[in-house]
């Protein structure tokens, strides 16, 4: 198994800005061959400390191996979601690969 978390702080100048990634990456992304599970959504709050909230998205998409990420990585529809919505709202992006 191969997990690929990606953190985005989107741009606060948009307010809807978290909301249309959200949008985009379940319309582009979730359905990409090689994608195993997929889940996306809003930073939720926590009182604890330790929970970071300084971001507005988070991205969870697990694959069979390192290959298919690769492949996911290159396939025209994740081009398409980095192009359309990542470019346009997001500022800042942290991704954590790991086995």
């Amino acid at each position: 198994m191969f997990s690929h978390i990606v953190i985005l702080w989107t741009d606060p100048a948009n307010p809807g800005a978290a909301d249309e990634v959200v949008a985009g990456a379940q319309k582009l992304l979730k359905d990409i061959p090689g994608v195993t599970q997929f889940h996306v959504g809003k930073m939720v709050g926590s009182p604890r400390p330790v929970v970071d909230q300084s971001y507005q998205v988070a991205l969870n998409v697990i694959f069979p191996n390192k290959e298919a990420e690769q492949k996911y990585q290159a396939h025209p529809q994740h081009v398409e979601f980095v192009e359309k919505y990542v470019k346009r709202l997001v500022k800042k992006i942290v991704v954590y690969d790991f086995e």
